[in-house]
């Protein structure tokens, strides 16, 4: 608790007595969140089953406190400067995980990928808006056509979904190879549609997902 509540100065005021149990809430939660791998429904089913009723007209909403979980979370899964651990950019096979980061993009996907990825001419690009961490806007997914499935090799966090966002996944997946698709299929963004005329303008290219 001490770590998240700081001690009243002369430029500021005691919590008001009906907020306190709302404070104290949001205290244990975060706690909570670092210290434990407790999924964020079971946080909130501990900390809201002692919630004084009276105090029920300070309580924030449900999303303000599922969104505060991950916040809390996402600070403890980078380092002093803002970059993911060394234990997520390993695969369990030991390879490099991480392709690029920075603030506006991370690229996920191995040599092994890129090399099977190469090895087939039809891709899939799609992209997810729901399946994402809170800094990010989407997760934007290459996959390639195998003998009967359909199997993605790299992953992208994209901050946006406009084609200069899609470029700079392309730019940096293509330049680790000389790949030669044959065609590629996207959905209807705008954006995407955009990006692999430019990014791949000698690729058949089909927007039908």
């Amino acid at each position: 608790m001490d770590a998240f509540l700081t001690q009243p100065t002369s430029h500021s005021h005691a919590p008001q007595p009906d907020r306190v149990p709302a404070i104290q809430l949001k205290n244990d939660i975060k706690v909570r969140a670092v210290i434990t791998d407790e999924p964020t429904s079971s946080i909130l089913h501990s900390a809201l089953r002692t919630y004084p009723l009276n105090a029920i007209g300070e309580l924030p909403s449900n999303e303000a406190l599922v969104l505060m979980i991950r916040r809390q979370r996402t600070l403890e899964t980078v380092d002093v400067d803002g970059r993911l651990p060394e234990k997520l950019a390993k695969t369990y096979r030991d390879q490099d995980f991480i392709l690029h980061e920075d603030n506006n993009l991370i690229i996920f996907t191995t040599k092994t990928n890129l090399s099977i990825l190469k090895q087939h001419k039809h891709w899939f690009a799609d992209g997810t808006f729901k399946v994402c961490p809170d800094d990010y806007y989407q997760l934007f997914t290459l996959h390639a056509m195998m003998t009967n499935a359909i199997i993605p090799f790299v992953y992208g966090l994209l901050i946006g979904k406009s084609s200069q966002d899609y470029n700079l996944f392309f730019e940096k997946v293509l330049v680790q190879d000389n790949f030669q698709p044959e065609s590629i299929v996207t959905d209807f963004e705008t954006g995407t549609i955009k990006s692999v005329k430019d990014m791949l303008p000698n690729v058949l290219h089909k927007d039908t997902f």
